[in-house]
């Protein structure tokens, strides 16, 4: 792993895994014509995000269709993030067994499968579906940051910048287009499925690169192996600050999901129009992109990130609490404020995943333990607020708990923002 700080948020599953000499020998051949890598690492970063977003103005109209309750509506948002979390525990393993390539591949078409199936006439076809399109956003959440920094090591902190933003750019397109395509292709499903093109153009994309990568490689033959010993390093389940690490990642994705799965409904329910609900979403998304930038940036640069903790936090406390006194007329400036404070805290979770850790390895092992117990912590926000306005009729309540879990991430980032290593 590079020491520089500005490129922190760069952890992977391939962190410590050796690729065998014919896997070795090929990547080098790919990085000689860097623009198929290039174009798939644009391509697989847009998609990460779009199945997610571009369901969440389109909440109401699934529940309609399948007569479903607000409690149950939100598995639409849940099931993706249980499975995210679950995904990221098999990520490295696959990535050991059959080369980063492959996976992203097979991810990409994963998610293509996922999408259409959640189209499907019978409604646990949409949750089958809805565990797909989970399980393969986990793969390329954990796999793609490490190959741009494995492919692109003089370069990782402008790649970084061109997959994230390309990863926003996605979620925000999808959110927009949501409505405009429901319109235009006669229904939710053919919204829905409008993105799996997408998904299926990058996966075509990845092919090449998964036939040159394993070209030489003996059949069966791993294409990576261990660095170290899983039980090297610290006891992380026995770290406090390895735990507050893990929780701030999961209360802000938490948060940052409750948005996704409830926001456009929170606008519409208080008299805003679906389409214009849909646009303050996508521009709640995109916003996200100046939060995510610079806070990592500002994070390398001090000891303690204590305050940036504070901040980010208190700009997405103050939209959350708009969203209670003046939810429509005040809705683009809560998107705004939500929006910057939800990236910046995004930002700042995976920096501190490196900056309390001592080496690449300790630093590889608290990634996928926050990545794994952080996703499921955050799929039940969706749920349980989901089943809160069910049972109250009204968004007072829901809106306030989320206040509440940003005075807990407060502490948890007072905590996890001083100058300490695990």
């Amino acid at each position: 792993m590079s020491e520089t700080r500005s490129e922190a948020p760069l952890i992977d599953a391939e962190e410590d895994l050796s690729p065998a000499p014919p896997v070795a020998e090929a990547r080098r051949r790919l990085r000689a014509h860097p623009a198929l890598v290039l174009l798939g690492i644009v391509l697989a970063s847009l998609n990460m995000r779009a199945a997610l977003s571009g369901v969440s103005p389109l909440v109401g109209e699934i529940g309609d269709h399948f007569h479903l309750t607000a409690t149950v509506s939100s598995l639409v948002t849940t099931i993706p993030l249980i499975f995210m979390g679950l995904g990221s525990i098999a990520a490295p393993k696959l990535a050991r067994r059959w080369g980063t390539e492959t996976v992203l591949f097979g991810a990409l078409a994963l998610l293509c499968g996922g999408i259409l199936l959640r189209i499907a006439p019978p409604v646990v076809a949409l949750f089958v579906g809805c565990a797909l399109v989970g399980t393969a956003i986990a793969l390329l959440n954990v796999l793609m940051p490490g190959l741009i920094k494995r492919d692109f090591p003089e370069k990782a902190a402008a790649m970084t910048a061109l997959y994230s933003t390309a990863m926003i750019l996605g979620a925000t397109a999808s959110a927009a287009a949501a409505v405009p395509l429901e319109n235009a292709l006669g229904g939710w499903r053919g919204s829905l499925a409008s993105w799996s093109v997408l998904a299926a153009v990058a996966a075509l994309v990845w092919i090449p690169q998964v036939l040159i990568a394993r070209r030489g490689t003996k059949h069966g033959a791993a294409a990576a192996t261990p660095k170290h010993l899983v039980e090297d390093g610290p006891n992380l389940s026995r770290s406090p600050l390895a735990w507050q690490v893990t929780l701030f990642m999961g209360s802000q994705s938490l948060i940052a999901y409750v948005c996704i799965a409830w926001m456009p409904t929170i606008f519409t329910d208080n008299g805003m129009s679906k389409s214009q609900a849909g646009l303050v979403f996508a521009f709640n998304t995109l916003v996200q992109m100046v939060g995510s930038f610079v806070v990592p940036m500002l994070a390398g640069r001090v000891r303690s990130q204590r305050l940036l903790a504070v901040a980010v936090v208190a700009l997405m406390a103050v939209g959350i609490a708009g969203l209670l006194a003046a939810p429509v007329a005040g809705a683009w400036v809560w998107a705004a404020l939500l929006g910057v404070g939800q990236g910046g805290a995004l930002g700042l979770a995976l920096t501190m995943m490196v900056l309390r850790t001592r080496d690449a390895h300790t630093a590889a092992r608290l990634s996928g333990m926050a990545q794994t117990w952080g996703y499921l912590l955050a799929a039940a926000g969706p749920l349980a607020l989901g089943a809160v306005h069910q049972v109250t009729g009204g968004w007072s309540i829901p809106i306030a708990i989320l206040l509440a879990v940003c005075v807990g991430l407060v502490l948890l980032g007072l905590g996890a923002g001083r100058d300490r290593k695990i």
